[in-house]
């Protein structure tokens, strides 16, 4: 990303290190102030229309809305979404992952104010976990504390839940679903376009290399009876080491053979 490195050397020194910390620090102090007026929280949520009406705080605000209400399940959300954002952040450094969040909050917010719609933080989290699978596939998470899952194959499931709100959900919320993910693709767009060219070409390789073979090709041949693995595909096959040179047998001659000799071969051709 030849563009985010250019950025990087002119306003890299506008990065905010630790960007996840001070999110999840004041998505923390938002529940407690919930907890105690619950009211509180619709004066967060990024509406258009208060936006234009002055209370510009919730270009921002929503992004501390705590995505529960419940003790228990917002200190575990809390502590993944810090070890989301420090591994994305520690991956590609703190200037890479503020535009990587900078631009799933302004997705978000064109989103909102083209088709009125009602925005939380809810999506824009969401990219920040498609993009740490993306990067650690095989991240293992305990799911409910008990079932150890990997990382990628969740991602799989929060794509369908995305693909299938794009499809049947009213058209505000899949444009806030597609805009969700926009940072996703800006960062990964091109590696998953030339992953999937170079898949393709891999197949159509292959394809091709197979269409050469001949059909009665063979891998496996005993040297004693000809029998090969597509006579008997449960048959196993193995080299001799006494006999002198490159013979296979089937499992049935392997032991009972004669051991070929370089000096009986010799032999056999002055003869």
């Amino acid at each position: 990303m030849n563009w985010l490195d250019k950025l990087e050397r002119k306003f890299g020194f506008l990065a905010i290190k630790g960007l996840m910390t001070y999110i999840i620090g004041a998505t923390a102090l938002v529940y407690l102030l919930m907890l105690s007026n619950p009211q509180n929280i619709e004066k967060l949520v990024l509406i258009p229309s208060k936006v234009l009406e002055g209370e510009v705080w919730r270009l921002f605000s929503y992004i501390f809305i705590p995505p529960t209400t419940s003790v228990f399940w917002i200190i575990f959300i809390l502590y993944f979404y810090y070890m989301v954002g420090s591994g994305l952040e520690q991956e590609w450094g703190s200037f890479k992952f503020n535009i990587y969040y900078l631009i799933g909050m302004i997705a978000t917010t064109i989103a909102a104010f083209a088709f009125g719609g009602i925005a939380t933080a809810v999506y824009l989290n969401l990219s920040l976990f498609l993009a740490f699978a993306y990067l650690y596939p095989d991240f293992e998470i305990l799911l409910f504390f008990i079932l150890p899952v990997k990382v990628k194959y969740l991602a799989w499931f929060n794509w369908i839940l995305i693909g299938y709100t794009v499809i049947f959900e009213p058209l505000p919320l899949k444009v806030m679903a597609a805009a969700s993910v926009a940072n996703y693709f800006v960062f990964f767009g091109k590696d998953i376009i030339t992953r999937t060219k170079t898949t393709r070409q891999s197949y159509q390789n292959r394809k091709r290399l197979m269409a050469d073979i001949p059909k009665n090709f063979t891998i496996h041949r005993c040297t004693i009876c000809g029998i090969t693995e597509k006579d008997d595909p449960k048959m196993e096959f193995r080299y001799c080491s006494t006999c002198e040179g490159d013979y296979e047998y089937c499992m049935v001659h392997l032991k009972a053979h004669e051991h070929i000799k370089e000096e009986n071969q010799d032999r056999g051709l002055s003869d």
